[in-house]
Order: structure tokens, then sequence, then C-alpha cells
């Protein structure tokens, strides 16, 4: 699937569907993300949703935001744990300023570059360039030899990509194509351990 960031974004988004064109075996997977030149875009892991950010103060405090549940970080690790067993190259750790998504990107990858413009910008929902900064970042391509994490929500990567949405703690593979971006495979918790089997 290849999707254009200089079309607009309802239009972008309407001719999305987040799902990678042609399947991809598990050992072809595995031999693309050791290569590098990927970016890997996480929706969080599994988070308490008795929580809410409604009453929010800041970033930095947490306990007025959703947080990760103790399933949520043992996912988080257990992505850390298939990627070095995998040894899976990774450059850059950008992530949404969410205590959520900056916990995931830590315990997964072991670091968090807070990086703002991957959840998008403006609050309104209908905000035509909301958007525009993730998906730029989308089209950078990462250094060589390494992979670009994105820790972030599932809403944006929604509103650039369409649907389905990711579930929590699922990863969307994305190959940088000109002035867009192709899916080339989506990775749930559940199936890093067959990546692990086939490398």
């Amino acid at each position: 699937m290849f999707v254009s960031l200089a079309a607009s974004p309802l239009a972008a988004s309407a001719q999305a569907q987040s799902a990678p064109a042609r399947p991809i075996a598990d050992a072809a997977l595995v031999a693309e993300l050791r290569k590098g030149g990927h970016i890997l875009y996480l929706r969080h892991t599994a988070t308490d949703f008795s929580q809410n950010d409604t009453n929010m103060r800041s970033f930095e405090d947490c306990s007025t935001q959703r947080n990760l549940t103790e399933q949520g970080r043992a996912d988080a690790r257990r992505i850390a744990d298939a990627v070095a067993r995998l040894s899976i190259p990774v450059g850059r750790v950008l992530a949404s300023p969410y205590c959520r998504t900056v916990e995931t990107a830590k315990l997964a990858f072991g670091r968090a570059e807070i990086t703002p413009e991957v959840r998008g910008g403006p609050a309104q929902a209908e905000h035509p360039k909301r958007y525009d900064a993730l998906r730029a970042l989308l089209a950078i391509q990462p250094k060589r030899g390494r992979n670009t994490v994105i820790s972030s929500h599932g809403n944006p990567f929604h509103a650039v990509a369409g649907p389905p949405y990711l579930q929590e703690g699922e990863i969307a593979v994305l190959k940088t194509r000109n002035k867009g971006f192709e899916i080339i495979a989506r990775i749930k918790l559940d199936d890093w351990a067959r990546l692990v089997e086939a490398r």
C-alpha cells in the first residue's frame, strides 16, 4: 500500500487502508528489519481505561493521565526482548509526550525523544493540518542501517493511514516512498514469538 503525503489529509485518510498491500513472509520481514531503513510506528501498549486525560495538568504529571497497566509494561518488555533477539537495529526513538507513550518507548527501546509532532497539532479534531507534522516525519528516511521508532497513539496513525486502528502494542512497519510511505507489515504482540522462530 502506498500513501501519498502530497494528497490532502482527508483524501489520504479516505484512500488509505493501513494493512500491507501484500503479505510478507516472517523470515523476509525479519531480514528487512535487520537491514534498517524502516519506520516502526508503535501504538503504546496496554493502558488502564478506567483512567483518562480529561483533567490532565501537564505531560509530566502522570497522575492525571491514562497510564500503562502492569500488562502493558510487560508487553513493552516483551517487544524489547524480541527486538534484541532478532538484532533489529534502532536509531531515533520518537515519542508523544504522554506518559504512556514515553514509558512504552523506554521499556521497549531503552530511550525516548519527546516529540509532540507525533501526536498531532491543534486539538480540534477536524483541523485540516493537524497531522501535517506527523506526515512529514513519516517521509524522513531513517539513517542507513537503522530503523526509526515512533511511539504514539492510535488516532494519529488512523488519520494519516486509514483504518483499521492499530491495537495497543501493535507496530506498523513503514517504508518511505518519495513523498509518501508504504506499509509493508503490521506486527501484533503475539506475532513476535513467531518472528523470533523464523529468524
